[in-house]
């Protein structure tokens, strides 16, 4: 199997929003859009954005219809998260979860977009040497 491209298809209850959001913010732009849909792209990211209008009948499986982007993380990885946290706290972002740090070397910070839909920037940093 060859892959050619890739793609995140969330549904909100308002496309515009989620797509002007991360337009404004990140960086994205419109490369297709139509009734209830928008893809969006950015170098470098590697797959499309794209937001459906929650109900649309083109929405595959029917179950998922009515279903909403809830309960998942669409995660950046980023090579400076306190110089991007600065940037969208200074853009007036609401900041979700602030900037911390896991054991693990996890740094990152979450921003909700307006429908709800979260998005995090991570930067992995070196663990910290143990005492030894």
């Amino acid at each position: 199997m060859q892959i050619t491209a890739s793609a995140l298809s969330l549904n909100v209850d308002d496309v515009a929003a989620s797509a002007a959001f991360v337009e404004q913010h990140f960086g994205f732009r419109q490369e297709m859009a139509a009734d209830g849909f928008v893809s969006l792209s950015r170098d470098g990211v590697g797959f499309n954005l794209i937001y459906l209008r929650t109900g649309l009948p083109s929405i595959q499986p029917d179950r998922l219809r009515g279903q909403r982007a809830e309960g998942l993380i669409v995660a950046f990885v980023v090579d400076d998260v306190d110089a991007e946290y600065a940037r969208v706290r200074a853009a007036g972002v609401p900041i979700t979860t602030p900037l911390q740090t896991e054991p693990w070397g996890e740094r990152f910070f979450q921003v909700t977009d307006p429908n709800g839909v979260i998005l995090q920037l991570v930067q992995w940093m070196p663990a910290p040497a143990e005492a030894g």
